[in-house]
């Protein structure tokens, strides 16, 4: 394993930190990262003058540099841009939140969005990250890994989010095994109370690391609601399966 260049372990140390947390002071990232005052200090200023971070007079956030580069990996990746439409359509077909998300270690992260037209929707970010084993987006993915590599990706204890996310390892792959026979995920108000997600995988990649969501209020849940969403996805993603070759 070669060994990481302590000032630029640090450097991304603190990016991550900010990117997580949010402003901080400087003794809040002292505490949180164990890395003394002196030095974070020099560091911190050399990121302020390059716009990786802005400064108050009491707390440091991600500068404009952060979002520069963000915007730039998303420009850059075939898999945004392919799915793009796709996702512009199945918005405007059901007038929901639609996301699109990449397994990484045992979270998934937003990557692309399209807003519901309903005031009363399920709040997300591009760029946020949320455990797996809580998301319809993740359950879906997991579901395409054997078990074994899923227990080695996922957090002992699993951690709860709402009081419906499934923390019990044993229920997880009873859950994932039931995903992979029927092809789609359904997240039940696991990762945020009062709204229902249901996701399939785009297998682009291989090994498969991005899906396609729609979450939707429980209360626009009608008894045909699931099935025809999951319909939707398969179609979308048969689509998204023959553009691949344009990648």
């Amino acid at each position: 394993m070669t060994t990481p260049v302590k000032s630029a372990d640090r450097t991304l140390d603190i990016l991550e930190a900010l990117a997580a947390a949010g402003p901080s002071t400087l003794s809040e990232l002292t505490r949180s990262l164990d890395i003394p005052k002196s030095s974070l200090h020099g560091i911190l200023r050399t990121m302020t003058a390059r716009g990786w971070i802005e400064a108050t007079e009491t707390r440091f956030r991600l500068g404009l540099k952060a979002l520069q580069v963000g915007a730039a990996y998303l420009d850059a990746d075939d898999t945004v841009g392919l799915l793009s439409g796709i996702l512009d359509d199945l918005a405007a077909r059901f007038g929901e939140t639609t996301h699109l998300g990449r397994l990484d270690g045992p979270d998934i992260t937003y990557v692309a969005k399209r807003e519901s037209v309903h005031p009363l929707r399920l709040y997300s970010a591009i760029g946020r990250r949320l455990p797996a084993h809580a998301t319809a987006l993740g359950k879906a993915l997991l579901a395409t890994r054997p078990p074994a590599e899923v227990d080695a990706l996922l957090p002992t204890p699993l951690p709860p989010l709402t009081p419906h996310t499934i923390t019990d390892r044993a229920a997880l792959h009873a859950e994932l095994s039931e995903i992979r026979a029927r092809g789609y995920a359904v997240d039940r108000e696991e990762n945020t109370e009062g709204i229902v997600c249901i996701a399939r995988t785009v297998p682009i990649r291989d090994p498969i690391t991005d899906a396609i969501s729609l979450s939707i209020p429980r209360t626009r849940i009608a008894p045909s609601t699931v099935d025809e969403i999951a319909t939707a996805l398969e179609e979308a993603v048969s689509k998204a399966s023959s553009a691949k070759r344009f990648l």
